[in-house]
């Protein structure tokens, strides 16, 4: 086997690290992807990850709150889009759960709600069931429950009325 050429040892990468989860809050998957770039092999991997979890610069319930509240304030994404992110990055369901808690359910069926309308308005010249289908569509791509959306659309065929 051959190592990689920007090869570190674990001190060196052990400062990198400390950098790089100091800047952003990082989950496990992405630390041990970048150690892995840096040319570590396994055993130290795994040492380096414990060290940082002891000095708690890694620490993946803090990361699933903050991915969770960000993601919803910032991209405005749905439930099911972070439960996904999340899923890829291979957090537990439990601090999954957790994260989704930073998500407050009267704010985030506001934040449906104003996407909703904006996405109905914006296909005005649509037929009624082509514009319930787009702004369905792309209401499930932003990860909302299907239930909901379809609670929010109701609800506006009602005031157009």
């Amino acid at each position: 086997m051959f190592k990689p050429k920007n090869t570190s040892t674990p001190e060196q990468a052990l400062m990198k690290l400390k950098q790089y989860c100091g800047y952003q809050e990082r989950c496990h998957q992405d630390v041990k992807e970048k150690l892995y770039s840096l040319g570590l092999y396994k055993p130290d991997v795994e040492k380096l990850i414990s060290q940082l979890i002891e000095e708690n610069y890694l620490n993946e319930e803090r990361f699933a709150r903050l991915f969770a509240g960000g993601h919803f304030r910032q991209k405005q994404w749905g439930k099911q889009k972070i439960v996904y992110a999340l899923r890829q990055k291979k957090l537990s369901e439990f601090n999954i759960k957790l994260g989704l808690t930073e998500i407050d359910p009267s704010e985030y069926e506001r934040v449906a709600q104003k996407l909703i309308k904006t996405k109905w308005g914006m296909l005005k010249k649509e037929q009624y069931q082509n514009r319930a289908a787009k702004t369905t569509a792309f209401m499930l791509q932003r990860g909302f429950e299907p239930s909901l959306i379809q609670s929010l659309l109701a609800k506006i065929r009602l005031e157009s009325l």
